[in-house]
């Protein structure tokens, strides 16, 4: 198959965040008072504030310690407590013994590690910090440690990984208006509540730490509570544009909504709070560029200097690793907050004992859902079904213009509309004797979107030339495949001249990678990541490529267009005839029934890059069909693996 644009949407975002990076990089060197600094921060405060969204009402915790173990040095109590109703949260909380008074603490986070709390590495944190003081909570992520999300179903191989996992959560999240960077802060927030309701804790010393993904979530946490009064992230922080350059795809909750649309970088979440105390750990030959690492100290120092703040911080430490907590990092921690603890002794730890997860088990099985919790997609469930009755549902006329403007707010679709310039590319002769002319159509800076016309005389093949009935065909993945396989496709062809296009990261500009298209954490969902970042849809994006080739096809001669797709096609499709009145008629081919039937199961093979971000607050799938009516013609509809769709009894 043709792919000689697989670095277009790459590209694409490269440039558009590097243009982001050079603006910021400006308003920061501008800066030169105070009173500058001062500035800019509360707009870092206040775009934050957007990005991650309006916290949940707290509800009682209803916590209880469900056993300890007791160490040498210190004892270990098993904690079970609910960060929202019906989500429980398994925590460990270290205690150093023969405490006279509050100690300082800290809220350890943990990476992507399936044992969570219980990892080697992140128990010898707590052990380091407790031996030196410290009272320490650290609590399980989602499908992480004791909180498998999946644990009652019969086949979960899709979410096996924790990674997988978040990002299989994280989707859904997206659909009614959330995110899982926000699910995941609020995990930590309901932990620190609880660590602060402790007696044995001093409340004017609370550290926040955490390595890899845990370094995200002492970043995100940072900003977002100010109880915490030091931080030291490890393993994350570099900058948004070296991961993107890097062909880093990151877990969705590493990508906050609306964050590079706002104009920030990692090192802004820092700004917030300055001039607090922070280091900033990595390792030198961490996958996290450690140029990024490098800028964000620099800036960092650079703005806790306009504040006039003294030595010591901001600091920043690498160790001689690849990716991980280890002991270089953590001693490096510890130092860090017992110096702003007021603690100058430190007790060194040359080794730590690792104590086997059952051991820290706040649950008697190590599974929260046996322990009574519902699973995140039940409480996902919940709230799509609450917007659903929220949802209005006016006259026909009314609906479909409210649809339109909903349906273009949510796809978040550029202003720009003019007709598009396109190249005429070389044509492709099959072996059966076929002949596609290609097209480049330019929809936006640097973005092509690949458009093929099967012919019926070959010597077009260098010309655009539009008849005045079009027939337009958008893909599940590729125009050459199904073009050569589609049965709809192939009838089409059969019938005359017919145009398949290939928008943006499909057919000729899927992403150059190895393994599959669908896999979780591959381009495609990095590309859908950063469009979320932008404040945007890449879904959006991909409808806006449709629209711009309607535009160019209309200006050439067309006045009927008949549009048909397949697949993801078929989604692209049919917001394209809602929103556009040139489409005559309408086929949509193995589509989605609709976005709740996605939220209502816990799993989903659709890819992320098909979601469309708070869709489920204002209309559903059935309300653009319903605005079509005998516009629209559906066949073959697939369900949430995308396979056939089970029949319904009226269609029986």
């Amino acid at each position: 198959m043709r792919a000689g644009y697989g670095h277009m949407v790459h590209d694409y975002y490269v440039s558009r965040l590097r243009q982001m990076h050079i603006e910021r990089s400006a308003r920061l060197s501008a800066l030169s008072t105070a009173e500058e600094a001062l500035a800019y921060q509360q707009r870092v405060r206040s775009a934050i504030g957007d990005i991650f969204g309006s916290a949940p009402d707290k509800t009682p915790l209803n916590a209880r310690v469900v056993g300890h173990i007791d160490r040498p040095g210190y004892r270990i109590e098993r904690i079970l407590l609910e960060s929202r109703p019906g989500c429980l949260v398994t925590a460990n909380l270290y205690l150093p013994e023969r405490l006279t008074a509050p100690a300082p603490a800290v809220l350890g986070t943990c990476g992507h590690s399936a044992e969570g709390k219980a990892a080697d590495l992140y128990q010898g944190f707590c052990q380091r910090l407790v031996r030196n003081g410290f009272v320490v909570l650290i609590y399980d992520p989602f499908n992480q440690g004791e909180r498998d999300q999946y644990a009652d179903l019969p086949e979960r191989e899709a979410v096996r990984a924790c990674t997988a996992a978040h990002n299989m959560m994280g989707k859904q999240l997206e659909l009614v208006g959330e995110n899982l960077a926000m699910w995941r802060a609020w995990d930590g927030i309901r932990c620190l509540d609880y660590l602060l309701s402790r007696p044995e804790v001093d409340a004017q010393h609370v550290g926040l730490t955490g390595n890899s993904g845990g370094g995200t979530m002492t970043t995100w946490l940072w900003p977002l509570d100010e109880r915490f009064t030091m931080a030291a992230p490890g393993c994350f922080v570099t900058t948004f544009l070296h991961n993107l350059e890097n062909e880093l795809p990151a877990d969705c909750e590493q990508y906050p909504h609306g964050v590079l649309g706002a104009g920030l970088e990692m090192a802004d979440m820092f700004v917030a709070r300055a001039p607090a105390p922070v280091l900033l750990l990595g390792q030198h030959y961490d996958f996290f560029d450690r140029r990024g690492h490098q800028q964000a100290c620099e800036e960092l120092r650079r703005f806790y200097g306009l504040l006039g703040a003294e030595k010591g911080r901001i600091e920043c430490y690498r160790g001689p690793h690849g990716h991980g907590y280890f002991r270089e990092n953590q001693e490096a921690m510890v130092r860090f907050f017992a110096r702003h603890a007021g603690r100058e002794e430190i007790v060194t730890i040359e080794e730590t004992e690792v104590l086997s997860p059952s051991e820290l088990y706040a649950t008697p099985d190590g599974e929260v859902l046996a322990a009574g919790a519902r699973p995140i997609y039940a409480l996902i469930a919940d709230k799509a079904r609450d917007l659903a009755t929220r949802r209005s549902a006016p006259d026909a006329d009314a609906q479909r213009v409210a649809l339109r403007r909903v349906l273009a707010d949510a796809l978040a679709l550029p202003a720009e509309r003019a007709v598009p310039h396109y190249r005429v590319l070389r044509p492709r002769h099959t072996q059966e004797g076929h002949s596609y002319a290609r097209y480049a159509v330019e929809t936006e800076e640097n973005v092509r979107a690949i458009l093929h016309k099967r012919l019926i005389r070959s010597e077009h093949d260098r010309t655009l030339d539009v008849e005045s009935t079009v027939r337009l065909y958008l893909p599940h993945l590729a125009s050459e495949e199904d073009l050569a396989h589609d049965a709809m496709a192939l009838d089409l062809q059969g019938q005359g001249d017919l145009y398949a296009l290939d928008v943006r990261g499909l057919g000729e500009s899927l992403p150059d990678e190895e393994g599959s298209f669908w896999q979780p954490y591959g381009l495609d969902y990095m590309f859908h990541g950063h469009g979320l970042m932008f404040g945007e849809s890449y879904l959006g994006r991909r409808v806006y490529d449709a629209l711009r080739t309607l535009d160019l096809l209309a200006a050439e001669g067309a006045s009927r267009i008949h549009l048909y797709g397949r697949g993801q096609g078929a989604l692209i499709a049919l917001f394209v005839a809602v929103l556009d009145d040139r489409v005559t008629t309408v086929t949509l081919k193995n589509a989605p029934a609709s976005y709740a039937e996605w939220i209502e199961a816990p799993l989903v093979a659709w890819p992320a890059a098909n979601m469309l971000p708070n869709a489920l607050a204002s209309f559903d799938l059935p309300d653009c069909l319903r605005v079509l009516g005998d516009r629209v013609t559906l066949l073959e509809p697939w369900d949430v693996q995308m396979q056939p769709a089970a029949p319904t009894r009226a269609s029986e």
